[in-house]
């Protein structure tokens, strides 16, 4: 119903264009030549230090040395119970505010479910997916662990003994955990999953010792590992990857068949104007043909993954039933 909205407003728009109104709530008129008519604030629903805020960062500094708008961007971290916390505040205190931008993911989805919480990306105005990357199991260099063999053999024996630190509950890391356990015919609840708001935080408590692995985009924790503090024992991928320099197995390839990436992208608030809509949309198409956009993915290690407006949306319809199904065959979701 939220898509078929705004569809129709893009049809009323172009309506009234065509009969040669150029008010600003037309969608040929000033709202998205100007947009946004204020400095664009951008959320990174989360701690810093993670991946929503690094993908918000990233952005800013790439659309600002792009020239993709002419007014300023602030970022802004609005932390807690994976992401729903800052979605709330775009659905209810943003709501047709727009020069506000969120970032969002397959994270924010699982905590969605595991928080039953009461405003989901239905609420929200989708604008364009940005990136995927891989998810990787971690430990730190003098663990026992030296294969992912090792580590599978002690959560067979005695799953709730192991403790696993990543992201926020329900989100990729510990979906990832989950398809991990059932694949190794392990009650995917009897691990102990230890979430953090922040990349930052999870990354200590396995150079800590305070969990045995760890979770996480490669990307995050990559530079752990290239400072000989961490070791990369599989990755989610379907083909092994290069991680500092060492090609890193897949799951698949030691027996486990698990395959997940994490993708990440934008959304506005609900009650937005068509125009603004489009216009921010555009602005998306102009950073993501931009040089210094490229040049992000490469330094990130980020795939690119790009879908806008309606394929955008119905790409989340998708992932959400997708979502719910996951969470409750490991059993993170009633």
């Amino acid at each position: 119903m939220r898509r078929m909205a705004v569809a129709a407003a893009t049809m009323l728009a172009l309506a009234v264009a065509g009969c040669g109104n150029k008010a600003e709530d037309s969608g040929g008129g000033g709202a998205a030549a100007n947009w946004p008519q204020r400095d664009l604030r951008l959320m990174a629903p989360a701690d810093p230090g993670g991946g929503w805020d690094g993908t918000a960062r990233a952005m800013s500094q790439a659309m600002t040395e792009a020239k993709v708008i002419d007014k300023g961007i602030e970022v802004y971290n609005v932390p807690g119970a994976g992401g729903t916390i800052g979605l709330s505040q775009l659905a209810s205190k943003q709501a047709g505010k727009s020069n506000q931008l969120m970032v969002m993911g397959l994270v924010m989805m699982g905590a969605i479910e595991t928080n039953k919480s009461p405003t989901d990306l239905s609420k929200t105005t989708p604008i364009a997916s940005l990136t995927t990357e891989p998810e990787a199991i971690f430990v730190r260099t003098d663990s026992k662990y030296k294969t992912m063999q090792d580590l599978v053999d002690d959560m067979k024996a005695d799953p709730a003994k192991l403790s696993f630190g990543g992201g926020s509950a329900g989100g990729t890391d510990q979906i990832l955990l989950g398809l991990i356990a059932k694949a190794a015919a392990v009650d995917p609840s009897k691990p102990k999953y230890v979430a953090y708001s922040g990349g930052g935080e999870a990354q200590q408590s396995v150079l800590s010792g305070s969990v045995d692995a760890g979770i996480s985009a490669i990307s995050e924790w990559a530079p752990q590992v290239e400072a000989g503090k961490m070791r990369v024992l599989a990755v989610s991928t379907a083909e092994p990857l290069d991680v500092a320099g060492k090609e890193v197995k897949t799951l698949k390839q030691q027996g486990l068949d698990v395959e997940i990436t994490n993708w990440r992208g934008v959304v506005a608030p609900p009650g937005i104007k068509a125009a603004d809509r489009d216009a921010a949309i555009t602005a998306m198409e102009k950073l993501h043909d931009s040089p210094e956009w490229k040049a992000m993915l490469e330094k990130n290690a980020w795939t690119d993954f790009f879908k806008t407006g309606d394929d955008f949306g119905s790409f989340l319809d998708t992932e959400s039933t997708r979502v719910k199904g996951v969470l409750q065959d490991v059993g993170l979701s009633g």
